[in-house]
């Protein structure tokens, strides 16, 4: 084992603090990985404040994780030492079932994939995330990070990128299309990216009108706030997809109202509390609710590759690890743009 700092909290709801935690040693498949740079994502503080549930602790959270490998096992063949990499949601699944066959690993029906961390592996023991000097990660959930992106801009992607790249190929979003994204945050602002690089028409419902100028920056074609009734009513059977990235309760009847005949309406935000739901308003108009997480390792691969290809990375504001509890604070009160990065070299 291997004794490496960190920041944990040490039960929920805790402020986190400084610690050390114990990686496991370099296996035959295993890369070891100098941890540059680890986004804050809000399922983050979801977990750390055990709203999504009963959670593990003491936690290390962190699932966007970019940094450099410094050491492999015998066996692996996919990475080398010095190589640029990211690690994403997951460390590992069961390998065997059908979805994992099939490169959907995040939908693992062989006892679910492992979390990178708030879980517990094969071993049995515990995984700590991103929020940390190093990581030992089996090299088929290692994914490269392309020489186009710089690792800071990169470490969001792991998250937020493929969780809103993988919902908006699935829909098969591209010219032609109109995409509505629901919220600016750290996924919002991603999936505008993404969906105006894949051809879409976006729309951006925040809400309010305070971000519209970093919306159309960003690569929307329009932007309305979902405070103003008016604003339902004009954009009425609108949309091919709309992406909601919030982790707040909506109005779902409203929202589905904005769809054309055979929309969609994808939750990849994930409110802690249930959502009421009329029927009819998915009857009407064939109309699809449907919800998304990550992507798999193959898709999290080609979404970097398709992020470094366009040019963008996400928008960022580096922190250090000191800063944690107020940045946590502050993605809570919505006052981030878009996606704090911890420079892990202050850990």
């Amino acid at each position: 084992m291997t004794t490496v700092a960190a920041y944990a909290a040490p039960s929920a709801k805790a402020p986190l603090e400084r610690t050390t935690i114990e990686r496991r040693q370099v296996r035959e498949f295993d890369v070891l990985i100098d941890i540059k740079f680890a986004g804050i994502c809000h399922s983050d503080i979801h977990q750390a404040r055990e709203g999504w549930g009963e959670a593990i602790f003491p936690m290390v959270p962190g699932h966007e994780i970019a940094g450099v490998v410094t050491e492999v096992g015998p066996g692996v063949t996919k990475f080398a030492v010095g190589d640029r990499v990211g690690v994403g949601c997951m460390v590992d699944s069961c390998r065997e079932c059908d979805n994992c066959k099939a490169g959907l690993e995040q939908y693992c029906t062989g006892g679910g994939m492992v979390g990178t961390y708030n879980a517990v592996g094969k071993d049995g023991e515990t995984t700590y995330g991103g929020y940390a000097e190093k990581i030992v990660v089996d090299e088929n959930y290692v994914v490269r990070i392309p020489e186009g992106l710089a690792l800071d801009v990169a470490a969001p992607l792991l998250c937020a990128g493929i969780t809103t790249y993988s919902p908006l190929k699935h829909w098969n979003a591209g010219p032609g299309k109109k995409v509505a994204v629901v919220g600016l945050g750290g996924l919002g602002h991603m999936g505008v990216k993404i969906a105006h690089a894949l051809g879409a028409e976006v729309t951006v419902l925040s809400q309010s009108l305070r971000k519209k100028d970093d919306g159309l920056k960003l690569g929307a074609a329009h932007y309305y706030a979902t405070s103003d009734p008016e604003t339902f009513k004009e954009l009425a059977g609108s949309f091919d997809i709309i992406l909601s990235t919030v982790s707040a309760p909506l109005d779902l009847d409203a929202y589905l109202a904005l769809l054309k005949t055979d929309g969609a309406f994808v939750n990849v935000g994930a409110p802690e509390e249930p959502v009421a739901l009329n029927l009819f308003s998915v009857i009407g108009g064939r109309k699809t609710l449907a919800g998304s997480g990550i992507g798999g390792i193959q898709e999290t691969q080609d979404m970097l590759d398709f992020c470094a290809e366009h040019g963008f990375g996400a928008e960022i504001e580096l922190i250090s690890a000191s800063e944690i509890n107020e940045a946590y604070e502050r993605v809570l009160a919505s006052d981030v743009r878009y996606r704090f990065v911890i420079d892990t070299t202050t850990i």
